[in-house]
């Protein structure tokens, strides 16, 4: 199996598909910015379990540190053949603060939801079209579909990875690239806001909240399926319908 590499994947929806690749028998490479001891940890359960995995900090918003993680989990591991870009920020403001969506909030934004990705691919394109099917699994947001979200340059930011999907998926190609877009879940990001955050999951058509489980399991199945690519795969207990 190729080496996996997950940005973001200690905590919350990267946490779970570190785990979900190492169950598939990928090593697993965990990218981190500032959860070390998360990131850590997860190596510490794969590791544990027989598994193979590394942790490694980089900033994914810069490109020449993209390159350097790229290249140890190479040296590590071995050719990066799944690339997860899973991690992501938002700045949460009501939709209609104009004045709160700043330069400097936008640029935020798209600098983690869209160069972020950008960046990985790059750094990883010569592994992912070496290895017998090469993939990279984008994790966007239903905001990215509805144009409602946390903010509205989050939003956007999130739309605008859905047209860097099906653009790297033909510019990539055979390179398989989709994207898995979660509706809410639990994550981090909702401490101290859980009982609104499940009240809001309860409106789902399946009436239970959507879990990182759950996102990691598409993000497997995306990975298994060599016929997908250019698509979006929404995980939302019916929440968009």
């Amino acid at each position: 199996m190729t080496t996996a590499l997950v940005t973001g994947g200690g905590t919350g929806i990267g946490r779970a598909c570190s785990l979900a690749l190492h169950r598939a028998g990928h090593p697993v490479a965990i990218s981190y910015r500032r959860s070390a001891d998360d990131a850590e940890s997860v190596v510490d359960e794969i590791t544990a379990d027989g598994g193979r995995a590394v942790a490694v900090r980089a900033d994914v918003t810069d490109d020449a540190a993209v390159r350097a993680m790229v290249a140890s989990a190479r040296e590590q591991l071995g050719p990066v053949g799944v690339l997860v870009n899973n991690a992501g920020a938002t700045i949460p403001m009501p939709l209609d603060d104009l004045d709160g969506a700043t330069d400097d909030v936008w640029q935020q934004m798209l600098a983690v939801n869209l160069m972020a990705p950008w960046y990985c691919a790059r750094a990883t394109v010569d592994d992912l079209r070496a290895a017998d099917d090469g993939c990279v699994v984008n994790i966007g947001s239903i905001a990215g579909l509805t144009g409602n979200g946390s903010s509205l340059p989050y939003a956007v930011s999130k739309s605008a990875l859905h047209g860097l999907t099906r653009s790297l998926a033909r510019a990539l190609a055979p390179v398989r690239v989709n994207e898995v877009a979660p509706g809410l879940v639990l994550t981090r990001w909702w401490a101290g806001n859980e009982d609104r955050g499940r009240e809001l999951a309860a409106s789902a058509l399946l009436d239970r909240e959507t879990t990182p489980e759950d996102v990691a399991a598409a993000v497997l199945g995306v990975v298994a399926s060599r016929a997908i690519t250019g698509q979006t795969i929404v995980v939302d207990g019916g929440q968009t319908l």
